[in-house]
């Protein structure tokens, strides 16, 4: 009978014990009642106990289910406009008519709303929960939370880095409850800075809702408060730091255990287990540190191997049994000079930027997969470092991180610029340390998370409050490495940053020649510290239209949709296409350029590229190769940029990409390699091709040994181009054989020319009445108008693109994205060329005027036709073709002539349209009066650029009452 009790006990202890693992968390998803507080009267007339008049689906944002407001010129968004024009220009008038707004600045959100909204839920509180602990969790709420259960408040919290979690312990009582919640996403007192990607409308946009894991969560009174786990490779070990809560009123006995066990990959791994006695008095906090060891087959965590291991904590007495899980690298990312290291490995780093662009949701991804997805493409791309601009991503991103294996820099969620400032004692200054607080306890475990900022470009005291910040931090927790705040080449320098994320010291100096010999050794002498190239690139390239109906979601791309009507009014809709690739090619060169020069550097940290993908605010900043989607738009894969962006990547030091065919070709060969082994015992090898791909010299290398490093010296060739009789493109090719490393650079060799002109064709630099004569004749003229353009003097055009974009710095120069050319037309049989501007397109075209083809007709289409900035659409040429009177005539604003010697592109270029006008192909299509061509160089342009206001208009400014701190 003893016995049959016994058993029937076992069981009903197991029940329960079952019972309660099944229901230790109830899912809070799915439908809500809600309703807009817009006058924020709800606290004051007691909402948390009356029925709310709408419904919402959680988790979600208000606009992902239509509720707020709709867009109009009055909306008050979250974000500075530094370009106000779009509010004054006629030509943009119907964008600003009710019913067809059209927003430049960022994307058009379905609805908008700032302020205050309540959300409320009935659930069911089982019995077997009473005497547990109960919490309520919040994933990502935005921005301030409130909750009442029934008619009392359990608080507020504020954070845009982590969740939000209540303890309702003392509020909940078995059976139907009713949740509310007040959330407000108006900037308050609290200002992290409106331009912040954690709550601008430039990026995520300035959401109201809960779009994580909403849940209550039940568990034992004593409790894990904190788990951290510090992994220390020298000795094959990890202590583990182990915070426990005791909100029982009896004092806790028991014992820890800890495990460790590798989970993802092809080697297994097990840490010894550890257990201890521990006790913590009743309502009160112990802390015990327990040691990890590892035997020789310990894995560890980078981005080639990202093993990690999961460790399970267990407390376990003879009332209470709980256990935890926690998921850890063994790795240690630390610094040695002006270099970072991953296990005692020098790693450079390869980054670029995101910055919270989610054009579906208008939210971050909370799932797993999702970053598994983007964080997969960006390593395709070469790519092992994530800076996030003035925000930290949800827990899924790092796991998936972890998982991927790149290094993250995530950030405080400010950019205390454009209104709040650190260091003054504002409401900002403590935030920042609560927020990397919050950061660091929820996230700190996950290996991928190896370095932390403060934030963006800041204002204020600075440099005071950022070394104290960066001093903490050191102090604190020694698993990742500290800066300040990632800046621009014109702030201060932090003294005490461990490492610096900072501009100045990068870009392309294309002003004065090509070339790939230069690097960046002088600049970086002064920094001790591993620099980070900030925000490299910001090459512009033109709108992809496709894009638009990819926007199904939370955003529509009205920005982009006033574009596309732009430029068809402007008569080129047809060339979108074509402006796309062309602009993107230019880009990409660019890029190469820019990474290589770093690449080749010896001792550059790394950079981070603004960005990778496509930045959809601050006026429509298109700098990426890959779109907002984080799809490629056709003009480069992954393949071919990681070609140039690599773990390994071959370098040539080429003095010039223009040569004659008297002189020899010379490049010094050198390697870019950041791996976790050395390449030895290896063979560089190279060849020169001609454009149909036939062989023309090749060569290899003496094998050696390559340790990490920059600008690693491989060796240099020489070869003679006496035997190129024609002019031809050619290719240089360098790979490291026996792996998939491989780079190239494209040179050009002119054969000597004459440019005597030909007697059948009238030059000149004025179109006078000689040329008219010539030209009703029905004879052929060249005119050369270089530095005489008046219509489209306004434009400035480099052989680099627009930078960033012209919106967003009130057309600052230049105004053009490259050059769509006609490279199929018989005027350049004498000139190898793509329909893009390539290097050996720089002499023709940096800071050569453009003229303004206004007043030209319709389908009117020049033979080389600068790509001009898509908020202004102006149709360009550089050279034209056309039909005057009875004769022809070629009209170019480079300048090409017989006196342009010193130039060989130009001078072939020249040579080559000669021989077109002189050949039975010169036949333009159409039909342009002497009058209208003459003109360009009369009037000026009807349409100019005007920004109407010097600042941005009053409730617009960053300035304005709703951005200043109150």
């Amino acid at each position: 009978m003893i016995q049959r009790y016994f058993y029937f006990s076992l069981f009903l202890i197991f029940f329960s014990l079952s019972g309660f693992a099944q229901e230790k968390t109830i899912s809070l998803k799915g439908d809500w009642q809600f309703q807009i507080d817009r006058n924020d009267e709800g606290i004051q007339q007691k909402w948390f106990n009356k029925n709310l008049s709408d419904k919402i689906h959680l988790p979600g944002s208000m606009a992902e289910f239509l509720k707020g407001d709709k867009i109009t010129l009055k909306t008050k968004w979250t974000g500075s406009i530094y370009d106000s024009s779009f509010y004054f220009r006629p030509s943009l008038e119907k964008y600003r008519q009710p019913g067809n707004i059209h927003i430049p600045f960022w994307l058009t959100p379905a609805r908008h709303y700032v302020g205050a909204a309540w959300y409320q839920k009935e659930v069911n509180v089982p019995e077997n929960w009473k005497g547990k602990r109960i919490v309520l969790h919040l994933e990502r709420a935005h921005i301030e939370t409130r909750v009442w259960i029934n008619d009392k408040e359990v608080g507020m919290q504020n954070s845009l880095v982590a969740p939000h979690d209540y303890d309702l312990t003392n509020f909940l009582t078995p059976g139907k409850q009713r949740i509310s919640i007040r959330i407000d996403n108006s900037i308050k007192k609290i200002n992290v800075g409106p331009d912040s990607h954690s709550v601008t409308d430039h990026t995520q946009g300035n959401w109201n809702g809960i779009i994580g894991d909403i849940a209550l969560q039940s568990s034992e009174l004593v409790y894990f408060d904190d788990v951290q786990v510090y992994p220390d490779l020298k000795n094959r070990k990890a202590i583990v730091k182990i915070s426990v809560a005791n909100n029982s009123l009896n004092t806790f006995k028991g014992t820890i255990e800890i495990a460790a066990k590798s989970f993802n990959s092809m080697t297994s791994d097990v840490a010894k287990e550890v257990s201890s006695k521990f006790l913590v008095e009743k309502m009160s906090k112990n802390t015990i540190m327990l040691e990890l060891s590892f035997g020789k087959g310990m894995l560890t965590w980078d981005e080639f191997h990202p093993a990690l291991y999961n460790l399970k904590v267990k407390l376990d007495s003879k009332a209470i049994q709980t256990e935890k899980t926690v998921s850890f690298g063994m790795r240690e990312f630390k610094i040695q000079g002006n270099h970072f290291m991953i296990n005692g490995v020098p790693v450079v780093l390869r980054g670029t930027v995101h910055n919270c662009e989610f054009p579906l949701t208008g939210y971050p991804a909370t799932t797993v997969e999702e970053w598994e997805v983007t964080f997969k493409k960006i390593k395709s791309y070469g790519l092992n470092h994530v800076r996030f601009h003035s925000w930290c991503p949800p827990e899924e991103a790092f796991i998936a991180a972890d998982k991927v294996g790149l290094y993250l820099q995530p950030e405080g969620p400010s950019w205390p610029n454009h209104g709040p400032k650190i260091g003054l004692g504002q409401p900002v200054d403590k935030f920042l340390y609560e927020e990397t607080e919050r950061m660091v306890k929820d996230y700190g475990n996950y290996a991928s998370f190896t370095m932390l900022s403060a934030g963006n470009e800041p204002a204020g005291n600075q440099v005071k409050y950022l070394n104290e910040f960066v001093d903490f931090w050191k102090t604190k927790d020694s698993r990742r490495v500290y800066t300040g705040m990632s800046v621009g080449g014109s702030w201060p320098v932090v003294p005490n940053a461990e490492y610096l994320v900072r501009g100045g010291v990068r870009g392309l100096k294309w002003d004065k020649t090509l070339e790939t010999v230069s690097d960046f050794s002088a600049e970086i002498q002064k920094f001790q510290v591993p620099f980070v190239a900030h925000e490299i690139g910001q090459y512009c390239v033109f709108p992809n239209f496709d894009e638009i109906q990819k926007y199904t979601g939370v955003y529509r791309a009205k920005n982009f949709e006033m574009f596309r009507q732009d430029l068809a009014d402007h008569h080129m809709g047809d060339q979108a296409k074509d402006f796309l690739n062309a602009s993107g090619k230019l880009q990409v060169l660019c890029y190469k350029n820019e990474i290589e020069k770093i690449l080749r550097t010896p001792d550059y940290g790394g950079f981070q590229m603004l960005g990778l993908q496509d930045f959809p605010g601050q006026g429509t900043a298109l700098v990426g190769v890959l779109d907002a989607f984080f799809q490629e738009k056709g003009y480069v894969t992954a393949k071919e940029f990681s070609r140039f962006c690599n773990s390994t990547v071959p370098l040539a030091k080429i003095e010039k990409f223009v040569y004659s065919n008297n002189e020899t070709f010379k490049a010094d060969i050198a390697l870019f390699h950041s791996a976790d082994v050395p390449l030895k015992n290896t063979i560089v090898s190279w060849t020169i091709k001609d454009e149909k791909g036939n062989m023309v010299a090749s060569g290899n290398f003496d094998a050696k040994t390559y340790e990490n490093g920059n600008g690693l010296p491989v060796g240099n060739l020489s070869y003679s181009l006496n035997q190129m009789k024609e002019a031809g493109k050619y290719n240089l090719e360098v790979k490291v054989d026996g792996t998939d490393f491989v780079n190239d650079w494209d040179f050009w060799v002119y054969p000597e020319v004459k440019t005597e002109m030909v007697p059948s064709i009238y030059y000149t630099t004025i179109l006078d009445e000689k040329a008219k004569a010539v030209l009703d004749k029905g004879e052929k003229v060249f005119l050369n108008v270089a530095g005489k353009v008046v219509k489209g003097k306004e434009v400035a055009m480099n052989f680099l693109p627009v930078f960033w974009n012209t919106s967003w710095f009130k057309m600052r120069p230049p105004h053009v994205t490259g050059m769509l050319i006609q490279d199929k037309s018989a005027a350049f049989k004498n000139f190898p060329t793509d329909y893009y501007s390539d290097l050996q397109w720089w002499d023709i075209q940096n800071k050569a005027q453009v003229m303004t083809l206004e007043d030209f007709p319709a389908n009117f289409r020049p033979l080389i036709q600068p790509i001009d900035t898509w908020f202004m659409n102006r149709r360009l040429a550089l050279v034209f073709e056309a039909q005057v009177g009875k004769g022809k005539i070629i009209v170019s604003s480079a300048n090409l002539g017989p006196e342009v010697q010193n130039k060989l592109a130009s001078k072939q270029l020249f040579y080559s349209l000669q021989n077109y006008m002189n050949s039975d192909n010169f036949n333009p299509k159409n039909k342009v009066s002497f009058e209208v061509i003459q003109d360009i160089m009369v009037s000026p342009s009807k349409e100019v650029f005007n920004t109407y206001t010097k600042d941005s208009p009053d409730e617009l400014k960053p300035n304005s009452n709703q951005n200043k701190v109150k």
